[in-house]
């Protein structure tokens, strides 16, 4: 499990257009490495600015297809993508640290939580995947370093990037 923004792809504030979308350096090849290894790759993401008006779901359809793009070089097939659209006033289960879009992908896509891993750039993405049982990767891309120093984060690894929180996954 995955979060999208800063994690997987360069940081924008509220995304709203594929021309946006630019992976993070070695997320491809990290990408990669974990599905090579026989992991489903599933991006679990918080995406309010549909209910805030930036963006409609085919935009955002749109802006998955473009990340889904981008990996076919490195041979990256996803699992699923997973998000939430609504604001975090709105009282859903869906919108991270709820576990809703956790629910939905193991409904979808079938994985074990217990045995899996959530990487991501913020403190909802870590208390999500502490939730569920997962072993948590804080990345200090996009929000990770501000993230850090609130001092509210608990991951099992503060790591620098997605490359590193694979290398260690797999090994």
């Amino acid at each position: 499990m995955l979060d999208r923004d800063g994690t997987i792809i360069v940081e924008r504030h509220y995304l709203s257009h594929p021309d946006q979308v630019e992976l993070l350096p070695g997320a491809g090849e990290s990408l990669k490495i974990l599905q090579d290894s026989g992991m489903k790759i599933v991006i679990l993401t918080n995406q309010s600015g549909i209910a805030r008006g930036f963006f409609d779901l085919q935009q955002l359809e749109r802006i998955h297809q473009r990340l889904k793009e981008l990996l076919l070089p490195f041979s990256v097939q996803l699992d699923g993508i997973f998000f939430c659209p609504h604001l975090p006033t709105d009282k859903c289960s869906c919108r991270k640290p709820k576990t809703g879009l956790v629910e939905q992908a193991i409904e979808q896509v079938g994985f074990n939580p217990n045995i899996s891993f959530m990487i991501g750039d913020k403190w909802c993405d870590i208390e999500m995947g502490r939730r569920v049982g997962a072993k948590t990767f804080l990345v200090l891309t996009g929000h990770g370093k501000e993230e850090l120093k609130s001092g509210k984060i608990k991951a099992d690894y503060v790591v620098d990037n997605l490359t590193e929180a694979s290398n260690i996954i797999i090994s």
